[in-house]
């Protein structure tokens, strides 16, 4: 008796599900969107790039962004004498959507300038290394750039990143 009692049950709730089914509104076709043109740009691994140039040595005066744009960086030399390198990374901050990139500028002692960018996706820890002399006592002048949402260019950081330091 029981078993009877559990397959009508059954099948009141297959016909209650196909009627449910059923009293839907139909759905109106979707408008066919008109093509537009759409421009491709093909985004490349940035690299570095070398060119001898006078450049000056000596660190000029900075910026300060917009609390809502901040943006934190790390600049750091390896200390490696094979494989010298001076490595911007990006520590993260408010202007995480808003700013659309970071360059970098590596006068080295010797006059050689090296130029690269951290571009978006941003996070946490991205960066970009640049050689750097090993030269004891010679120091490298390394200036961050960050564009901002008006694609004005704004220098964050100019200072003297030295090969190694005894601190």
């Amino acid at each position: 008796m029981n078993t009877r009692w559990v397959f009508s049950l059954f099948f009141v709730l297959v016909l209650l599900l196909l009627a449910a089914g059923c009293t839907q509104q139909p759905v109106a076709p979707a408008a066919t969107p008109t093509p537009t043109a759409v421009e491709t740009v093909a985004t490349a691994t940035p690299t570095p790039v070398t060119t001898i140039a006078s450049a000056s040595l000596t660190p000029g005066p900075t910026q300060t962004l917009p609390d809502a744009w901040s943006t934190e960086i790390q600049v750091a030399s390896n200390g490696e004498a094979v494989d010298p390198l001076i490595t911007v990374t990006y520590m993260g901050g408010k202007g995480l959507n808003a700013i659309l990139q970071i360059d970098v500028k590596v006068t080295r002692s010797d006059g050689v300038v090296e130029t690269g960018s951290i571009t978006k996706p941003f996070q946490k820890g991205k960066s970009v290394s640049l050689r750097s002399t090993t030269k004891p006592g010679y120091v490298d002048r390394t200036e961050v750039w960050v564009y901002t949402p008006q694609n004005d260019k704004v220098k964050i950081y100019d200072a003297y990143v030295p090969f190694r330091s005894y601190n």
